[in-house]
C-alpha cells in the first residue's frame, strides 16, 4: 500500500508548488477565477496564500520521503 500513496503524495506536492509559485507570480486580478484571492483591479499579491501552498507542498514532499523508506525488518 506504501507505493501509491508516496505517488499521490509527490503528485499533490507538485501540484501545490505551482500553485505557489502562480501566487507569487501573478498579481491579484490575473489569477485564475478558480484561485482563492482573485480580484478585478487588484494589482497586489497574495504572498500569504503562495507562502500557505509553499508549506503544504514541503509537508506533503517530506511525507512522501519518509513514506518511501524501505521498511526495517522486524
Amino acid at each position: 500500500m506504501g507505493r501509491p500513496i508516496v505517488l499521490i503524495a509527490a503528485l499533490l506536492g507538485v501540484i501545490c508548488l505551482v500553485v505557489a509559485i502562480v501566487y507569487f507570480a501573478l498579481p491579484a486580478e490575473s489569477l485564475p477565477s478558480f484561485f482563492p484571492g482573485q480580484a478585478a483591479g487588484d494589482a497586489g499579491h497574495h504572498y500569504k496564500h503562495g507562502i500557505g501552498a509553499l508549506v503544504v507542498a514541503l509537508v506533503l514532499f517530506a511525507f512522501a520521503w519518509f513514506q518511501s523508506k524501505p521498511k526495517a525488518a522486524a
